[in-house]
């Protein structure tokens, strides 16, 4: 096996050892079992890495078949793959394709797709892959409730896993304000108790399936505009985020926070910030580049997984100099980037004049390092 991974699979069996080998009453030695379990745990895998091995650990890069190995030699953290790269070919060509990335990584890859339903189905839209698209999760709610959303995501989670996918960009956990907003057909509906329980029961599913979920796009979309074309600016009041409110109908509206916090709940490993400038949060900056964005995640959700960025190659983040360096500074570990090059040097070069500082690099992937070890990535 590479190197890495022997070191990861190395500080999984002895952590596992010493923690047997000295709990307390059993010490040979008479020390204190706190004070053998210091001495025999050891050092972070980060103390074993380069520089520029850390910076690429950042990044989740969208698969670029063509220029994969300049891809590789970077080490990122992962792939994203699209509908193209799943395009005309069989299961076992899909096997083969991942199994050969694995192949190329020191350190084992994520590998996710955005595998939604409805409108966004990567792999599903392959019919070698799969016998029809996915329905939308709102449509699979209408037609069977709760029950059906938790078989979907079981049959779903099957099917990616079985590929050699190991993360999906989902459940959707935007609350639209009506049928006409943006993200309405890739969301559970306007209802956020309904919504609530649905991302809870998509998680909950991934969870016992053994894939990764990503809860998207937060603090949520509402009815924001698309921010692939351009930026999105929200004027809600931060009430509207953590509770629901009544108009003066007697409708309420709101509680965009509820489907989050039920998705964080059941287990949720990642959550993807979107490019809207929030304003009653962050007046100056996209969410995705907010440290204050990302507080209320941390502190207010008490969200402890993997944070990453919607897309970087969005136009909202475009004006903004420096994004890549403001995306890690604001606390996210994972960015989703295209221009991987671009992104890699902007990172690498602020790490060495200390822009960075190693200790905001460490905390990243180590958040994603555990998440590898977690789903027992390291074979």
């Amino acid at each position: 096996m590479k190197k890495i991974i022997l070191m990861l699979t190395a500080v999984l069996a002895l952590s596992s050892c010493s923690i047997r080998a000295h709990a307390p009453g059993i010490d040979e030695n008479n020390q204190s079992a706190a004070e053998t379990k210091e001495e025999s745990i050891p050092a972070p895998l980060t103390d074993t890495m380069s520089i520029e091995e850390k910076v690429g650990q950042l990044f989740l890069v969208r698969c670029d078949n063509e220029n994969i190995k300049n891809i590789m030699d970077k080490k990122p953290a992962g792939l994203v793959m699209f509908g193209v790269d799943f395009e005309n070919l069989t299961k076992d060509e899909v096997k083969a394709k991942i199994s050969g990335y694995q192949e190329m990584s020191d350190i084992p890859l994520i590998i996710a797709v955005d595998e939604e339903g409805g409108t966004v189905t990567r792999v599903s839209s392959n019919s070698n892959l799969a016998p029809e698209k996915y329905k939308s999760p709102l449509e699979i709610y209408n037609e069977g409730g709760l029950d059906a959303l938790r078989a979907n995501a079981a049959e779903k989670s099957k099917l990616l896993l079985d590929l050699g996918i190991n993360m999906n960009l989902a459940p959707v956990a935007d609350i639209p304000t009506s049928e006409t907003d943006f993200i309405y057909d890739r969301s559970l509906g306007t209802d956020p108790i309904i919504a609530m329980d649905g991302v809870a029961a998509i998680v909950t599913e991934m969870e016992n399936a053994g894939i990764g979920s990503c809860l998207k796009h937060f603090p949520g979309y509402g009815n924001n505009v698309d921010t692939h074309t351009g930026i999105a600016v929200d004027e809600r009041p931060i009430e509207q985020f953590f509770d629901q409110q009544r108009d003066e109908n007697g409708n309420e509206y709101g509680g965009d926070f509820f489907p989050f916090q039920a998705g964080i709940e059941a287990g949720a490993d990642a959550v993807l910030v979107s490019h809207n400038i929030v304003k009653c949060m962050d007046e100056n900056l996209p969410a995705s580049l907010s440290p204050a964005v990302h507080n209320v995640l941390r502190d207010d959700l008490e969200f402890d997984g993997i944070i990453m960025t919607d897309d970087m190659a969005m136009e909202a983040v475009e004006e903004y100099g420096e994004p890549y360096i403001k995306a890690v500074q604001a606390g996210n570990n994972l960015l989703i980037v295209t221009d991987f090059d671009a992104a890699y040097n902007e990172v690498l070069s602020a790490v060495k004049d200390g822009r960075i500082d190693e200790k905001t690099l460490n905390d990243a992937i180590n958040k994603v390092i555990d998440w590898k070890t977690e789903r027992r990535l390291l074979k």
